[in-house]
């Protein structure tokens, strides 16, 4: 694994001139903010040695080098799912590339369906904590010294700095923003009103396929970690609407801008 890991680094290294210090993770419909990377080098993943290939409408799968609010960042525009069949090595292996480049702080974020009764469509949602709901860890295994310490607290897995600053530009910028906790499931199939009320029930606000295992494994890293999910539906026993894969992209593209400005100041003020 760590040969693995250098192997790909090592290319990536080959390709870029000056490593970056932050890293981001694109989620469904918030693909845009490549367009605000400045001197970008695109990489698609099929061309990076040991890279999965994401298999999602929606996600591009290119790794974007460049320049963002003064800070040089690297995106994964496209990230890998349990669902598509990956294994959770493969699934959190770009994080452990990212690490391995330098990077010490990382940004995530996903659409989510939304649990907590005062949440609507279209809300962005800072996360807080999660609660682990899929069926294999990705630390399970053989673990590396080199890599982070057998047993790694999650006390605080989203970074309650970045947080606060967050915060603090979403105020500045009148953006409404939401706080809650979220419950990262395998999918594909969206939740049934009882398991969103089941979620809901165990401290869960919004619930999504992602993420969970990407910040469990950055930090283990060490890295600094800030998410944000998008509500692009609700769900529960109330609730009488269908959420669709097309209906949550159109949701996030909507919500697009609010995220964008957000992780935009953030990046230029850490």
């Amino acid at each position: 694994m760590l040969e693995t890991i250098k192997q790909t680094a090592d290319f990536l290294r080959s390709k870029v001139s000056d490593m970056p210090q932050v890293g981001i993770i694109l989620g469904t419909g918030l693909g845009a903010l490549v367009d605000y990377i400045d001197d970008k080098l695109f990489i698609p993943y099929s061309e990076i040695p040991n890279f999965p290939v994401s298999t999602v409408e929606g996600h591009s799968g290119n790794l974007i080098f460049g320049m963002l609010g003064g800070k040089r960042v690297v995106a994964m525009q496209g990230r890998f799912h349990y669902y598509e069949g990956y294994g959770m090595k493969q699934v959190t292996f770009p994080v452990r590339v990212m690490k391995e480049l330098g990077i010490n702080t990382l940004f995530v974020s996903n659409a989510a369906g939304g649990m907590n009764k005062d949440f609507k469509v279209g809300d962005v949602m800072i996360i807080t904590d999660h609660i682990n709901m899929f069926p294999e860890h990705p630390l399970r295994g053989k673990n590396y010294n080199e890599l982070g310490t057998r047993f790694p607290a999650m006390t605080e897995a989203y970074d309650s700095n970045l947080i606060s600053m967050a915060d603090a530009i979403a105020a500045e910028k009148n953006i409404r923003v939401v706080h809650g906790v979220y419950v990262g499931v395998t999918g594909p199939t969206f939740e049934t009103p009882a398991e969103y009320e089941f979620y809901r029930v165990i401290g869960g606000d919004a619930v999504g396929m992602s993420t969970v295992p990407e910040v469990i494994v950055a930090n283990h890293a060490s890295m600094k970690v800030f998410g944000l999910s998008v509500i692009t539906d609700l769900g529960g026993k109330d609730v009488k609407e269908v959420p669709t894969h097309e209906e949550v992209q159109k949701a996030a593209l909507v919500a697009q801008p609010k995220c964008l400005e957000i992780m935009k100041e953030l990046v230029a003020r850490i």
